[in-house]
């Protein structure tokens, strides 16, 4: 074990730079385009190091300093620690890998964008269909399909009224597969988790705006971070 948690830590930190940059590329207000190059020197933003300074003109971009770096490795030792066999384990990394950039994007503009959210859902279906066959486990499919349904559909029904964003329901697709590959205990669990952290979030906000005797508002909280943080939560219980 220890071994593929080292793997796993040495893996997050190469795949770190292209993250960084994707969080510089996408956390932008909704309706403007993508931040293709840096603003100030027009240097394309493909790889961003730690300290998140463009490296032609040393102006900073998306992410605080080593932010996405500590986020990525906790979130690959908790993939390693917490796949179910092998097979999964590209699932779970690959969500991983995608949800670093989609929580700190959400968390900076309150949006989950489609051309994220997109590959996020077919690259683990994909993976879920491989890790299904190499298990020899194909019904496990069905589980995982029924799950993404219906947390999708719980959260597409929030979207339409108002609660959420259009883009937590495909993010909750996505998770919601992969928890059904560890059951509808986990999916569930996953989709709790979920809201009482949001909760406790939110009543820490408020608890911090009276202490400092200021109006309780501006509370809307970006669900992304809250549904991953929740599934991790759930892979790691179940």
């Amino acid at each position: 074990m220890g071994a593929v948690v080292v793997v796993a830590v040495l893996a997050a930190l190469l795949a770190a730079p292209v993250q960084r940059a994707l969080v510089a590329r996408f956390a932008v207000p909704e309706g403007e385009p993508r931040r293709e190059a840096c603003p100030s020197c027009g240097r394309a933003l493909r790889l961003l190091p730690p300290t998140g300074r463009c490296p032609g003109c040393r102006e900073r971009l998306g992410a605080g300093p080593w932010t996405v770096e500590a986020v990525a490795v906790a979130a690959a030792v908790a993939v390693a620690l917490g796949a179910d066999g092998p097979a999964v384990a590209p699932a779970l990394g690959w969500a991983a890998a995608v949800g670093v950039v989609l929580g700190f994007v959400d968390a900076r503009v309150r949006r989950l964008p489609y051309r994220l959210t997109l590959p996020l859902i077919v690259g683990t279906a994909l993976l879920l269909v491989v890790a299904a066959l190499a298990e020899g486990r194909p019904g496990v499919l069905l589980r995982c399909l029924l799950a993404a349904l219906v947390i999708g559909a719980v959260l597409e029904l929030a979207v339409w009224l108002g609660a959420l964003g259009p883009g937590d329901s495909p993010l909750g697709l996505a998770l919601g597969g992969l928890l059904g590959w560890y059951g509808w205990s986990a999916a569930l669990g996953g989709l709790v988790a979920t809201v009482v952290l949001a909760g406790l979030w939110a009543a820490v906000r408020a608890a911090a705006a009276l202490a400092r005797r200021r109006p309780v508002r501006g509370l809307h909280l970006p669900l992304g971070p809250f549904l991953l943080l929740g599934a991790l939560l759930a892979v790691l219980a179940y």
